[in-house]
C-alpha cells in the first residue's frame, strides 16, 4: 500500500529531492528510523543524530541503510541536554525533522520535572536554537503526539461532538499528573512560539496516535512498544481490559513527515490516526486469527468491575481508570488524508506486522543467548 499520493509533492522539492540534505533527531528512535529509510529511498542526503555512534544495538540498523544508499547517510552524536550540539548535524539543512523526545515509563518516573519535563522543553529548546544559527534551514518537521491534543480520554468528551481535533491543546496533564503528556505538550508549544517569533523558517507538527507496525530498531525504548510487548508476553491472558487507543502505522506517520516537509501549503498541526480506536480485545482478535495457538493473547474481554478493583495493584490509579476504561471517540483525521495525503493501512496489517517483528527479534535474542 501507497502512503502517499504520488501524483502530488508539493513544490519545495522538484522532481525527485536528489542533493537536498535533511536532518533527523534521534534517529535510532522508532519512527526516526522508519523515516531515514523513506528519505533515503526518496533520494534525500539525510543526517542523523544518535546519542552515541559508538553503540552498535543502536547504530546497526541506521548503518545498514547507510550501505544501502552509498555516501547519502551520516551520522552525528547529538545530545538533547547540550547547547550547541546539533549545530554541525544541521549544517546545510533546509528541513529539521525534530523526532528526538526523551521517554521514560510511568513507573520509572521519580521526579516529573525533572525526569521528563525538562529534559523534553530542554532539548527542544537546544533544537530550536540550533536552526536560529543555521540560515538554511526553512522548515521544522516536529513530532509530537495525541497527548499534546488531549491529556485523558475523558477530556475527548468535552470537545465538540465528542471527536478528537487538532484544534485543541492539552490543559488538564500536569508535572504530577502524566508528565509525559504535559511535556509534550509545553515542548511543543515552545516551538510554536519560537515559529512565531520569526520569519525565516516555519513549522509543522505532527500529533501520531500509538505508533505501532514492524520495528527497524530492536534497541528502540518506545513506549508504543513496550506496551503491545506486555500484550503478545501474555500479561493480559486472563482477559482483554477494555481500554482503547488512537492507532497510527509507524510507516504511515514517517511518510506524514515527509509530506509535512515536502508540500509548501502544509501548517498547522496534524492529527495522524486512524479514525476509529483500537481496544485491547480487537487487537488480541486480530491476532489470534492469524496464530490461533498462542495461549498468551486474551480471549475475553474483562468487565470494568475487576479492572477497577486490581487496578490500582498494576500500577493503574483509579483517576487513570476513570479518565480511560471503555471510553472510545472518533478522530478527525481529515487534514492528515487531504492536505498530506496519508492513506492508512488497515489496523490488521500494522498489528499483524508489528507481531511478526516483534516474533523475529525475540528469537534471535534468545538465538544469541544460547551458548556456543
Amino acid at each position: 500500500m501507497t502512503a502517499l499520493d504520488p501524483t502530488s509533492r508539493g513544490e519545495r522539492v522538484s522532481g525527485r529531492p536528489d542533493g537536498v540534505t535533511v536532518l533527523v533527531t534521534g534517529g535510532s528512535g522508532f519512527v526516526a528510523a522508519h523515516l531515514v529509510r523513506q528519505l533515503l529511498e526518496r533520494g534525500y542526503r539525510v543526517r542523523a543524530t544518535v546519542r552515541s555512534t559508538a553503540s552498535a544495538a543502536k547504530t546497526r540498523p541506521l548503518r545498514a541503510l547507510g550501505d544501502a544508499h552509498p555516501g547519502r547517510l551520516d551520522l552525528f552524536e547529538a545530545d538533547l541536554l547540550v547547547a550547541g550540539s546539533f549545530d554541525e548535524a544541521m549544517k546545510g539543512a533546509s528541513v529539521v525533522f525534530h523526532v528526538a523526545s526523551p521517554f521514560l515509563m510511568p513507573e520509572k518516573i521519580k521526579d516529573g520535572r525533572r525526569d521528563v519535563v525538562e529534559p523534553a522543553l530542554e532539548g527542544t529548546r537546544n533544537v530550536l536554537a540550533g536552526i536560529e544559527r543555521t540560515e538554511t534551514v526553512e522548515r521544522l518537521v516536529f513530532t509530537s503526539t495525541v497527548g499534546a491534543v488531549f491529556g485523558d480520554y475523558a477530556d475527548v468528551l468535552e470537545m465538540d461532538d465528542r471527536i478528537l481535533s487538532e484544534k485543541y491543546f492539552n490543559s488538564t496533564s500536569t508535572v504530577d499528573n502524566n508528565p509525559y503528556h504535559y511535556a509534550k505538550t509545553v515542548a511543543e508549544q515552545a516551538a510554536w512560539d519560537a515559529a512565531a517569533a520569526q520569519d525565516r523558517w516555519d513549522m509543522v507538527s505532527v500529533n501520531p496516535g500509538l505508533i505501532l507496525g514492524p520495528s527497524l530498531t530492536p534497541a528502540s525504548d518506545s513506549g508504543s512498544l513496550f506496551l503491545l510487548d506486555e500484550l503478545f508476553k501474555g500479561y493480559f491472558f486472563y482477559g482483554a481490559p477494555d481500554f482503547s487507543f488512537t492507532t497510527a502505522d509507524v510507516r504511515d506517520v514517517a511518510a506524514a513527515h515527509i509530506a509535512a516537509a515536502e508540500r509548501p501549503e502544509a501548517h498547522g498541526r496534524y492529527l495522524v490516526a486512524a479514525e476509529e480506536m483500537t481496544s485491547f480485545h480487537r487487537m488480541s482478535a486480530i491476532l489470534r486469527a492469524r496464530h490461533p495457538g498462542s495461549l498468551r493473547l486474551p480471549r475475553t474481554a474483562l468487565p470494568h468491575w475487576p479492572v477497577r478493583v486490581l487496578g490500582p495493584a498494576f500500577g493503574l490509579s483509579q483517576d487513570y481508570i476513570r479518565g480511560h476504561l471503555g471510553i472510545r471517540f472518533r478522530v478527525d483525521n481529515r487534514r492528515s488524508v487531504e492536505e498530506l495525503g496519508v492513506v492508512y493501512r488497515p489496523v490488521e496489517e500494522t498489528l499483524l506486522d508489528h507481531y511478526e517483528t516483534w516474533n523475529a527479534q525475540r528469537r534471535a535474542r534468545s538465538s544469541r543467548a544460547r551458548p556456543a
